[in-house]
């Protein structure tokens, strides 16, 4: 492994190349902390249940009951995902009377998922 500071010959996977000063932090890395937070998120994204629910709130808001019908779920489980995704920041909620209506907390969690779903299609 190089040490910071150290001088690497040559390019990318042994071609010839220019020589290079490894810096102690490479430009495009992300922070510790940026990396956590990329982590976590990926995590949310990571079950199933919780990909159909960002799914079905994509340029809508719904109940809770609306989502159990189209998930085919009981209400405590619905309630426990949103809860983890209001958590995360991806859902956000509405009150109405005593109904709660959820939708997706900004333009930027539509846009993770369908980029990520070209990039499948694309695969």
């Amino acid at each position: 492994m190089m040490e910071v500071g150290e001088r690497m010959e040559g390019g990318r996977d042994g071609q010839e190349g220019a020589n290079i000063m490894l810096d102690e932090r490479h430009p495009e890395m992300v922070s510790d902390e940026q990396a956590q937070n990329l982590a976590e998120l990926f995590k949310a994204l990571g079950d199933p249940t919780r990909v159909r629910i960002i799914s079905l709130l994509i340029g809508r808001e719904l109940c809770v009951n609306d989502l159990t019908f189209y998930l085919q779920m009981g209400q405590s489980a619905v309630s426990h995902q949103l809860r983890y995704l209001r958590n995360m920041r991806i859902v956000k909620r509405r009150k109405e009377g005593k109904t709660v209506f959820y939708s997706l907390d900004d333009d930027h969690i539509e846009q993770i998922f369908r980029q990520t779903l070209k990039h499948l299609e694309h695969h």
